[in-house]
């Protein structure tokens, strides 16, 4: 230069050029779901500082060729490459904890609400009606007219009011029919935009038979005269005051269901679940983490999961199903019960019992003698049971390296141990005839005791 300073490296500035068209149309692909970014970032990432040094050796040979000189990396270069690593590993970030996490949403705005209502039709007195729902809460209720009524609330989430206004103009409620068969849905964007909601309030025939599928929000159904159907992905379902059969499905949240003159049916992954006043039967088949409750169920209770496998022919009282807990009171069904790491706590269960269980105590309580035979097999824990001083029965207790301590004693009842510490009690008690009581446990004690 004239000043006599080097002249400054020039750069064809390739390498930025390329760099940002490839990263850029990569995260369109994976926007598009046709790139997984996050498995391409973590294996091929080396060729970054590959590409990097092929570029900059063109560059440099081209400057050579022009008689000029180039520079190696230019802090630009380094900045770029930085900022775009942290904008690929955000969206890595925010892909994995969908993928992970699939009920949490990243809220970006405000929500702006708009009110939905349609003009009421005519529809068939037991039509079957199917409910589709992305985002939002479902209630739906019976009325005594063959008539649908359909009011909601859209909710759409923007950085601005006009801009949520100019969306909501093409967000709807529809209800397409054919024949006795109407579906209703929201129309006008996708189910799983995490940006819009759309609350349903429902009126419907009350014979109609009711499917209701939402993916994120809770669903309510009441007084309908004909079967319910719910299945939810996240949110809580409450039935009640219904004449046909419940099924409902779920992957996260709680299920209510009170008053229904037909079987239910649970199934999934939740929280709790609570069924009281049923004349039909309860069905439990999944994981539920919080408790399962059920009162007077009329023809029993069906429940089913990794740790325990039961069937219980008849409810008059309470049942209660824990992670780590059993309890059933006042049944006069029989009971058929196989458990892991579970307490099992049964009182006044009358009918024919078969017990299996691992790792935790069993209690059996009677206030009145028992009428059925009572079996019970427990892996190294405990068995207690209580039962008045006035029954008989006939018994045959074995307790593998632990001891058997009963109240109840005679001449008929034999009682004897081994070298090894093994305990064994059998015999008969009482002068009527009773049930076969049969009880075996292992590394733990076996008690009898006598209630007045």
């Amino acid at each position: 230069m004239a000043n006599g300073s080097p002249a400054r490296p020039l750069t064809s500035g390739v390498f930025s050029g390329v760099l940002l068209i490839i990263l850029g149309f990569l995260l369109l692909l994976h926007n598009y779901g046709h790139l997984q970014l996050g498995g391409l970032i973590r294996h091929w990432w080396p060729l970054i500082f590959i590409f990097w040094g092929a570029t900059k050796l063109y560059e440099r040979t081209l400057a050579q060729r022009q008689g000029r000189s180039a520079g190696w990396i230019t802090p630009g270069e380094v900045f770029l490459v930085i900022g775009l690593m942290v904008v690929v590993l955000g969206v890595i970030a925010v892909t994995e904890i969908h993928s992970r996490f699939p009920n949490i949403d990243i809220d970006v705005g405000e929500p702006y609400s708009f009110d939905v209502d349609l003009p009421p039709q005519p529809i068939a007195p037991n039509a079957h009606i199917l409910i589709r729902g992305g985002r939002g809460t479902i209630t739906v209720r019976s009325s005594d007219e063959p008539t649908l009524r359909i009011t909601g609330q859209k909710a759409i989430r923007t950085f601005s009011e006009s801009e949520a206004q100019k969306r909501a103009k093409s967000i709807d409620l529809v209800a397409v029919k054919n024949g006795d068969v109407c579906e209703i849905h929201p129309t006008g964007f996708d189910l799983g935009d995490s940006s819009i909601s759309m609350n349903m309030d429902i009126v419907v025939p009350k014979k109609a038979a009711i499917t209701v599928k939402n993916e994120r929000g809770d669903i309510t159904i009441s007084d309908m005269g004909s079967d319910v159907v719910a299945s939810s992905q996240n949110g809580n379902v409450e039935i009640n005051n219904t004449s046909g059969n419940v099924d409902v499905s779920l992957q996260k949240g709680d299920v209510k269901v009170t008053d229904t003159k037909g079987d239910v049916k649970v199934a999934g992954h939740g929280g709790e679940i609570e069924v009281v006043d049923s004349t039909g039967s309860l069905t439990v088949d999944g994981e539920f983490y919080s408790s399962v409750r059920a009162d007077k169920i009329a023809k029993g209770v069906r429940f089913i999961s990794q740790r325990t496998d039961l069937t219980l022919t008849q409810l008059g009282g309470h049942f209660e199903k824990t992670a780590g807990n059993l309890e059933i009171a006042d049944a006069p069904g029989n009971l058929t019960s196989r458990t892991k790491n579970t307490s099992v706590s049964l009182e006044n269960v009358t009918g024919k019992i078969v017990v299996d269980n691992t790792n935790s105590s069993i209690e059996l309580r009677f206030s009145g003698a028992p009428r059925e035979d009572i079996t019970v097999n427990n892996e190294r824990a405990s068995i207690t049971l209580s039962i008045p001083s006035s029954s008989s029965f006939d018994i045959q207790a074995d307790c593998r390296s632990c001891d058997i301590d009963s109240e109840f004693t005679g001449s008929a009842l034999k009682a004897t141990r081994t070298e090894k510490g093994d305990s064994h009690l059998e015999g008969k008690y009482g002068s009527a005839r009773g049930p076969k009581i049969i009880l075996k446990s292992s590394y733990d004690s076996i008690q009898i005791r006598k209630t007045t």
